[in-house]
């Protein structure tokens, strides 16, 4: 297995796979880079190589009780990134992972980034208060840490269904979609993920919208239940100084597995362009 240790002694599982321009996959929570299958596979036979790393806490990297907050997460791309020596890469991320494939470009990616995707992404700002009143309830993310805290196991089972839309009617609901999803969170350390909760929820990404300079492509569902892309995609795009926004009619949050070959598609045009 690829392992790479960062400064503070944590041990970060990497997969490397391939060879050509880089690129470089960030994952959502409270999962894995085996949620990264469908483009890692597709990428590679396009000819790129693909990096993906399980974040601190995460998947197989060590579980984490510190740390675990977005500037560290950022800084332990920074490390992976200058190990295995990539430049003109693609960062693209997820959910979470969007923004920490943001907050790394915006503040480590100088001469490195050559563009960034964001899929489905909590960028730039999540909760709801006074500078932000579209934004969703605190509440919402106190009944994500108290499940999460008391009944991980269920909670993951049952934040599967609005997560890739399968309460929505005529959904082809797909059990081993669920099952892959609670197997890589409970692989993870409830003390990373517990704090992650408030990683994705409270990071403010607004200054790394509007410093960064490179091309970013922004990806959402308009039927996302999970990170509403009205208050978050919209107004993501409308920040950058070269972006690019694609909304799409009915996908769900989970849509880079759901909804891969159209995903990838334009994410490969994106690249190309």
């Amino acid at each position: 297995m690829n392992k790479f240790t960062v400064k503070d002694g944590t041990e970060i599982y990497f997969k490397d796979l391939g060879a050509g321009q880089p690129i470089f996959f960030h994952h959502g929570w409270p999962l894995s880079s085996d949620d990264w299958d469908a483009q890692m596979m597709f990428f590679l036979n396009q000819g790129y190589r693909v990096i993906a790393h399980d974040r601190r806490g995460h998947g197989r990297s060590a579980q984490t009780y510190k740390g675990n907050d977005m500037d560290t997460y950022a800084q332990d791309v920074a490390e992976l990134v200058e190990f295995l020596d990539l430049k003109n890469a693609i960062h693209i991320g997820h959910s979470t992972g969007g923004g920490e494939a943001l907050r790394y470009a915006a503040q480590y990616g100088k001469g490195r980034v050559s563009k960034v995707v964001l899929i489905s992404a909590i960028t730039p700002y999540m909760i709801a208060d006074d500078r932000n009143p579209n934004g969703v309830p605190l509440a919402v993310f106190d009944d994500i840490r108290h499940n999460t805290l008391h009944n991980r196991q269920q909670f993951y089972q049952d934040l599967t269904v609005p997560f890739y839309g399968y309460n929505r009617e005529g959904a082809n609901v797909k059990k081993g979609i669920q099952d892959n999803w609670w197997r890589q969170g409970m692989m993870g350390g409830i003390k990373a993920q517990y704090d992650c909760i408030e990683v994705f929820s409270e990071t403010d990404f607004t200054e790394d919208l509007k410093s960064i300079d490179v091309p970013v492509l922004v990806q959402h569902g308009d039927d996302d239940q999970i990170v509403p892309y009205e208050t978050t995609a919209v107004k993501a795009a409308e920040l950058l100084k070269n972006g690019k926004l694609i909304i799409y009619p009915g996908f769900s949050h989970g849509m880079p597995t759901t909804e891969a070959e159209t995903i990838n598609k334009d994410i490969l045009e994106f690249i190309q362009s």
